[in-house]
């Protein structure tokens, strides 16, 4: 099912950060009326801010069943397991990819109804999972995540064509100003926003544990920052954050004594499967990019 290489609408990775591009496609591709799942001023935020707040998608009973199962998944990593990502000078694992093809209960979330039907609407299509993974960020030593946009990233080393994919962040704890919530530039998904600095070979592999390559400089930054602000949405455990692929991201370290664990997953449209990478000389693992049997959701 893989595309070959198109267009390229979103020329990033240059010897210097270029201006930024407007964006092509819709935030929201659906055109009948929301789904009941979908409130009014929801679709609103979404499509304005690029970001929207799902409350109560899982219960008491299902948040304590998944952070068991997780506890027994971190259990069971091995030392050089590759899937699963380390804190930078440290043991701690920060990220186990690809976990809906390897938990029974992970997967069964992938598949939340309530969930599928906002995201089915805003993608306009039917879809599959490009990616997922459990993000830890363990209570002192969790790191930052810095500043970028997942779709620069998803473009210039998957081959993403377009922006019609989104990210799913499910809160297994309360998400908060304290414990490193995810730090959001409302607006900031209408525009792109090309990066400096040629891949190197195999980045994933720093990339997921302290990004370099992709990431705007801080001048950028600050003229987006400047126009759009700064927000950290509230998102209580059990509830979920939706966000458009191009919307500028990041997180703070996590000092406090409570750790921040979320599930996150990444939905594609099937019409948008990526090719070859637009900006690197090699396509990233599996495990990072579903590109093979890719089952529609």
């Amino acid at each position: 099912m893989s595309a070959a290489i198109r267009k390229d609408l979103y020329v990033s990775r240059l010897s210097t950060a270029g201006s930024s591009i407007r964006r092509e496609e819709p935030v929201v591709y659906a055109s009948t009326p929301p789904p009941a799942e979908l409130p009014a001023e929801a679709l609103e935020q979404y499509a304005r801010d690029g970001f929207l707040v799902v409350p109560e998608l899982l219960d008491a009973v299902q948040i304590e069943q998944l952070n068991r199962h997780i506890d027994e998944l971190l259990a069971g990593v091995e030392p050089d397991q590759e899937r699963a990502i380390r804190e930078p000078g440290s043991l701690l694992v920060r990220s186990l990819f690809q976990v809906h093809k390897t938990s029974a209960p992970l997967r069964a979330l992938s598949r939340n109804p309530r969930l599928l039907g906002i995201v089915r609407y805003l993608l306009g299509d039917d879809v599959y999972m490009h990616q997922s993974r459990v993000n830890l960020k363990p209570a002192f030593h969790g790191r930052e995540f810095f500043w970028h946009s997942d779709f620069e990233t998803w473009h210039s080393e998957d081959g993403m064509p377009a922006m019609r994919a989104l990210s799913v962040s499910i809160a297994l704890t309360d998400n908060s100003n304290q414990n490193g919530a995810l730090m959001v530039m409302p607006g900031s998904h209408l525009d792109f926003y090309p990066c400096a600095g040629q891949t190197p070979p195999n980045h994933y592999r720093d990339s997921l544990r302290s990004q370099n390559y992709g990431v705007p400089d801080e001048e950028t930054l600050r003229k987006i920052a400047d126009r759009c602000g700064i927000m950290t949405p509230e998102v209580p455990v059990g509830s979920a954050l939706v966000f458009d692929c191009n919307l500028m991201h990041g997180s703070n370290s996590n000092i406090t004594p409570y750790a921040r664990r979320n599930v996150f997953l990444v939905y594609n449209s099937i019409s948008n499967v990526p090719g070859e990478p637009y900006a690197a000389a090699q396509k990233r693992p599996d495990f990072v990019a579903s590109r093979e049997d890719l089952e529609i959701l």
